[in-house]
């Protein structure tokens, strides 16, 4: 370039424009060589379907489509950063990869890479005699948009953490178009990259609720960790209101405004709701009920007795476990309805007082909806638990004072006198 000295770029090289459209075809060439997008060439926007397979519950169906729009919406503009959190099999790599294939079709240089493989072409480098490491290194840290796929899964060691966080804070700091997909929390992610990952005016995070695609739809209906297909008749239908057996009206009334109580709370589930009483008295049931009556439209909760839940936390400490207690942890509390049953029946020790604190104390700062049942007293709850559930802008309790079900005792008196 003609230019006076001591101008920025005087004395340095420039490519010929009539070269321009040459170079730029050989970097889109050397990207997509190292992205596998030829296989994935099939996976697009219109053969993705944005409210996923027939019979997927509502909430999820939601959340995939929302995931979608954004993704199309990104696609158009390609501007800051889209990282999409979901499980294996929930349409993650489907959308990042239409994201890729749209950008290739309009002329960017595009790479989509899996974050191991990206990381095994890095080493590779190494011995490589057509490319540097550091010419490789520059290829994908400034490729015009760059995806990277299954972030988390890549082996952990400090040079591919440290190589990870040059790439991402070069991208940052210089506001390159990037679409990152993971399963991991966010709690999980290296701090540096965690904090680059978390600013929202850079970066939008949708999060994917859907199910794997290849399991059956009734095989996912249900958390894993739920016991409510083992209450499925336990409805608002099957309860007995006990206005035959002559109950004290007191007594009486407290069932049924338990009962009115739950199928309010089952059409609207906001807030804290506790049933407390003896053993028997109707609890469970009307908390089975409303979890019922969510899942029948499609929104199916996750109803777990709480000694049962310990022992699931539990189980992640062995070393065969598939599953982190970080990650079941955040299942468990994070679910949008989590109905406990049998508070105060769980093993005392401080790790279980601990876990149910925690767990107790992210709901009610998230106000999250959360059905509960005791035996228990209030007064003999842990003092930790018993405050956020006598908060009442948050939490109804309701005590049930009918003894303990037994079934219809006019049919056992028939009974008897047949005999």
């Amino acid at each position: 370039m003609d230019l006076p000295v001591g101008h920025p770029d005087f004395g340095r090289l420039q490519i010929c424009t009539c070269r321009n459209a040459q170079i730029s075809q050989q970097v889109r060439q050397r990207l997509f060589q190292l992205s596998n997008l030829e296989e994935l060439s099939h996976l697009t926007f219109e053969n993705f379907n944005p409210r996923g397979r027939v019979g997927l519950p509502p909430y999820q169906a939601d959340s995939l489509e929302h995931a979608y729009n954004h993704a199309m919406q990104y696609s158009r503009s390609l501007k800051g950063w889209l990282l999409i959190h979901g499980k294996y099999g929930c349409g993650k790599t489907h959308l990042a990869a239409a994201i890729a294939n749209f950008a290739v079709s309009l002329g960017v240089p595009t790479l989509f890479i899996t974050v191991p493989d990206l990381l095994d072409s890095l080493r590779y480098a190494f011995n490589d005699p057509e490319a540097t490491f550091e010419e490789r290194f520059e290829q994908i840290r400034n490729a015009p948009l760059l995806v990277m796929d299954d972030f988390g899964t890549q082996n952990a060691t400090a040079w591919a953490q440290e190589k990870l966080f040059q790439i991402l804070n070069y991208r940052y700091t210089n506001h390159l178009p990037l679409v990152v997909n993971t399963n991991m929390l966010m709690e999980e992610i290296e701090p540096r990259i965690h904090s680059r990952l978390q600013d929202p005016e850079l970066v939008t995070e949708v999060h994917i609720l859907a199910t794997d695609y290849r399991r059956p739809i009734e095989d996912s209906a249900y958390h894993e960790l739920s016991s409510l297909d083992l209450l499925h008749d336990r409805t608002f239908a099957t309860f007995d209101l006990r206005k035959g057996e002559n109950l004290p009206a007191a007594d009486q009334k407290s069932l049924e405004k338990a009962f009115l109580a739950a199928q309010e709370y089952a059409a609207d589930p906001r807030g804290w709701l506790v049933f407390t009483g003896p053993y028997a008295c109707g609890k469970t049931h009307l908390a089975a009920a409303i979890a019922n009556y969510r899942a029948d439209l499609g929104y199916p909760p996750l109803f777990v007795v709480i000694p049962d839940l310990l022992d699931h936390l539990r189980a992640t400490f062995n070393p065969a476990s598939m599953v982190s207690m970080d990650r079941r942890f955040d299942e468990v509390r994070t679910t949008p309805l989590l109905i406990l049953d049998d508070l105060g029946t769980q093993s005392a020790s401080p790790w279980a007082r601990e876990k149910l604190y925690q767990l107790f104390n992210y709901r009610y700062n998230a106000e999250k909806p959360t059905v509960i049942t005791t035996a228990d007293r209030v007064d003999e709850i842990d003092p930790r638990l018993r405050s956020r559930m006598l908060d009442a802008r948050l939490c109804s309790i309701y005590a049930i004072t009918v003894p303990a079900f037994r079934g219809d005792q006019r049919n056992r008196r028939r009974s008897s006198r047949r005999r």
